[in-house]
C-alpha cells in the first residue's frame, strides 16, 4: 500500500487496497466531481466504514461491486459520506458587509434572487438572510434558493436548530430578533424564526449535473469553498453553468482560496474573493 495510507488503522475491520481507494475515487469524481487526493486513504476508510457497517459488507471489494450494481438510494449515502461540511455563522465576515452594501445600494423595490449552492447545515444561507433583513427590513422582495449534493446536512438547514454555543459571536440583537431559545429538554438548543426560513427554498442541487432546477437568474450567487474540491476542467464548467444562470452585474462570492483569475471572460475580480458575471 502506498505510504500515504498509512494512517489507516493496521487492525482495520475490513478489506481495504489501494485499488478500492482508486475505485471510490473514480466513483465520487463521477458521481459529484469531487477530486480526491492520494492523501485521503485514512479518510475514506473511515467514512464509507460505517455505510459497510449498515449495509452487511465485509470488505469495499464487495461494497463497491454492489454499489455500482445498484441505482437506489445507496449513492445518496456514498456521496453524503465522502462529502465534507465545514460553516459557522457568518463565515468570512467580510462577504456579509459586501452583500449588505450590495443591497441598500440599489432602490427598496428591488427584486433579489440570490443563490446558497453550498448551503451545508445552514448557517450560511442564514447568514445571508438576517443580512438580507438588517439592510432591506421584512417587507423586501428577497428570495434564496439554498442547496447542497449532501442530503443530510440540508435536512438539518431546513429544520433550522443549533446549539446555543455555535451561535455565541452573534451578539444578543441578533439572537433575540431571529432565533428562539429552547427550554426544558431542549435548553441549550435554538431555533431560527420562521421570519429568517421563510424567505429560503431548501433543494437538493448536484453542481456537475445539467438539471439545475432554477427558473429565474440570480442577482447574487455564493459558492464558497466548493471549487476545492473540484479538477480544473470540473471548475470551469461549473463556472459557465454558474455563468449562464446570473444576470448581467451579478456578483459571485467564492472561498478565500479559490481564485478563478482564469475565466476572466466569465467573472472579473472585483474584491476580496467577489466576481462580478461578465
Amino acid at each position: 500500500m502506498a505510504a500515504n495510507a498509512d494512517a489507516v488503522p493496521l487492525d482495520r475491520e475490513f478489506e481495504w487496497a489501494d485499488s478500492d481507494f482508486q475505485r471510490v475515487q473514480t466513483l465520487i469524481y463521477k458521481r459529484a466531481g469531487i477530486s480526491l487526493h492520494d492523501g485521503k486513504h485514512a479518510m475514506v476508510y473511515s467514512r464509507l466504514s460505517r455505510r459497510l457497517r449498515d449495509t452487511g459488507h465485509r470488505s469495499f471489494s464487495a461494497y463497491l461491486s454492489w454499489l455500482e450494481s445498484h441505482d437506489g438510494t445507496e449513492w445518496q449515502e456514498f456521496i453524503n459520506a465522502l462529502t465534507t461540511n465545514l460553516t459557522s455563522f457568518f463565515r468570512e465576515n467580510h462577504h456579509f458587509e459586501i452583500l449588505q452594501a450590495l443591497l441598500v445600494a440599489k432602490p427598496a423595490s428591488t427584486r433579489w434572487n440570490v443563490w446558497c449552492s453550498a448551503a451545508s447545515t445552514g448557517e450560511e444561507p442564514y447568514s445571508i438572510v438576517m443580512t438580507a433583513l438588517e439592510a432591506l427590513g421584512n417587507t423586501a422582495s428577497f428570495k434564496l434558493s439554498a442547496s447542497d449534493i449532501d442530503s443530510k446536512v440540508l435536512a438539518t438547514a431546513s429544520e433550522g436548530v443549533y446549539k446555543l454555543e455555535s451561535l455565541k459571536g452573534l451578539g444578543p440583537e441578533r439572537m433575540q430578533r431571529f432565533f428562539m431559545r429552547g427550554k426544558a429538554s431542549n435548553s441549550g438548543l435554538v431555533r431560527v424564526k420562521p421570519e429568517l426560513k421563510a424567505p429560503i427554498d431548501f433543494l437538493s442541487v448536484n453542481l456537475i449535473q445539467d438539471n439545475w432546477p432554477f427558473r429565474e437568474p440570480f442577482d447574487i450567487v455564493f459558492c464558497r469553498n466548493v471549487m476545492i474540491y473540484f479538477d480544473a476542467p470540473t471548475q470551469r464548467r461549473v463556472l459557465e453553468r454558474i455563468h449562464r444562470n446570473m444576470v448581467p452585474g451579478g456578483m459571485l462570492f467564492v472561498g478565500h482560496s479559490e481564485n478563478f483569475n482564469d475565466s476572466r471572460d466569465l467573472f472579473i475580480l472585483r474584491g476580496k474573493t467577489v466576481y462580478e458575471r461578465c
